[in-house]
């Protein structure tokens, strides 16, 4: 074997080690962006409104898209290359972290959902109220008026 392949051969082993290392802190970074459950969990707010806002805001995965699309862009790179011996924890890793994303963006838009949905709600509640109290009132001044 020449030198030169062992060279190449060398280099190409650094390459996929790098690889790797690009998918495994793509990964953690994007762990990293992904709201705490206890963000999630625990909101102050004073009324219902002010509790879904609050949570909407806590749902936001921030850039663990990005750092995901960056994890998978080298993982296929890297698999495509054939540079991974055993890659099998790095797929793992993306498809949890995608379903991860997957399910916050679900319950996000869920919560703006009834975000929207609670005012309009709240008003048809207080119209009704209103208008069954002026039913009562009527009901009334005609029994005083009888």
């Amino acid at each position: 074997m020449s030198q030169s392949s062992l060279d190449d051969d060398e280099l190409f082993g650094e390459a996929a080690n790098e690889m790797r290392t690009d998918v495994e802190e793509s990964l953690a970074k994007a762990r990293d962006a992904l709201p705490e459950a206890d963000s999630v969990w625990d909101v102050e707010a004073d009324n219902t409104l002010g509790v879904l806002n609050s949570l909407k805001t806590a749902l936001d995965v921030g850039d663990a898209e990005e750092h995901l699309r960056d994890a998978k862009k080298w993982y296929t790179m890297g698999e495509r290359a054939d540079a991974f011996e055993d890659a099998d924890d790095l797929a793992e890793e993306i498809e949890t972290i995608a379903e991860l994303i997957d399910n916050v963006d679900d319950a996000r838009e869920q919560v703006g959902d009834l975000t929207a949905t609670i005012p309009q709600l709240r008003s048809t509640l207080e119209e009704f109220e209103s208008e069954d109290g002026a039913d009562t009132e009527a009901d009334a001044d005609a029994e005083a008026e009888a």
